[in-house]
């Protein structure tokens, strides 16, 4: 087997389809093909099957593209490890962060890494909790910042920052919260603003409203900055971080709605791999560590 084959294995299984994946690999489908066909007879096994008029993976094909991940993933990651070992300042960091963290903390973050390490190439990924998570296991990026780790996901803690989940809504919307007696009633007659299945917020949301006992109709919404113009404008009310909706809440266009629970005290989680860092994330953890930006993990953080 070859590495072409793995990769077009991948594209295969991405696509799910030979079409798609020789658009993405710029090539005739015919290669396609015939790299998946070689790829399948080496193995002795058959990794996709037809569906439809697409292709799916098989069960032992959905095993093998997990194993393939990693590979390539660890193939991309040894060109920048070596490079920075080489001249640690011109290696790349390469970050994922959930979405709330990538608009509204890491971008700051990485202003003041930037001016100390000006030769330091920088890849910021952004994503849901779930696929950050992936790009992290992939061996795609060295660092995430994310709520708190699931349990059985195999992760180092190098640095904590706290933030608050509050519930907001369109000034008017919430003057009617606080002047209503009956606030759960209320709440539960309210349309409320959810992120894409997959995020962190959006299943904070989901353990909010079963404490409430509440089940309201609800929208999805697939970014901060859709759910902050939706709430802004009437749509609904909205679990969400401070820390996106912060110039809004001071500006007035949004306030917070006094729901019982809430704020909700969560962390940002700075994470990586369970191994040694490289040159640029190891230097990253230690800019936030040193301005502030992030506290050092306790024993409670860490479990």
């Amino acid at each position: 087997m070859t590495l072409n084959q793995l990769r077009t294995f991948l594209a295969v299984a991405d696509n799910e389809s030979v079409h798609g994946a020789a658009q993405e690999l710029v090539v005739t489908q015919a290669a396609v093909s015939a790299s998946l066909a070689a790829l399948q007879k080496a193995l002795g096994l058959a990794l996709v099957a037809p569906d439809g008029r697409g292709l799916r993976l098989t069960d032992a094909g959905r095993e093998y593209a997990g194993y393939v991940r990693r590979i390539i993933g660890l193939l991309d990651e040894a060109g920048p490890a070596a490079a920075a070992r080489a001249d640690p300042e011109r290696g790349e960091l390469r970050i994922a962060a959930v979405t709330t963290a990538a608009e509204q903390v890491v971008p700051g973050i990485l202003g003041g890494f930037r001016r100390e390490h000006p030769l330091t190439g920088i890849r910021l990924e952004a994503g849901n909790r779930d696929q950050v998570r992936s790009l992290l296991d992939r061996h795609q990026v060295d660092l995430v910042v994310s709520g708190r780790p699931e349990p059985g996901w195999e992760v180092a803690v190098h640095a904590v920052r706290p933030h608050d989940l509050v519930v907001v809504a369109a000034p008017d919307l919430a003057a009617g919260a606080a002047g209503d007696p009956a606030l759960l009633a209320w709440l539960a007659r309210q349309t409320w603003l959810l992120r894409e299945p997959g995020s962190g917020t959006r299943a904070s949301t989901a353990a909010l409203l079963a404490e409430l006992d509440i089940a309201p109709l609800a929208l999805m919404v697939g970014s901060n900055g859709a759910i902050r113009e939706s709430a802004r404008v009437g749509l609904g009310v909205t679990l969400i971080s401070r820390d996106a909706v912060a110039a809004e809440l001071a500006g007035g266009t949004l306030a917070e709605v006094p729901v019982p629970g809430t704020p909700l005290h969560r962390d940002w989680f700075l994470v990586a791999r369970p191994e040694s860092l490289p040159p640029p994330a190891a230097r990253l953890v230690d800019h936030v560590l040193h301005t502030g930006a992030f506290r050092a993990p306790d024993r409670e953080d860490a479990r």
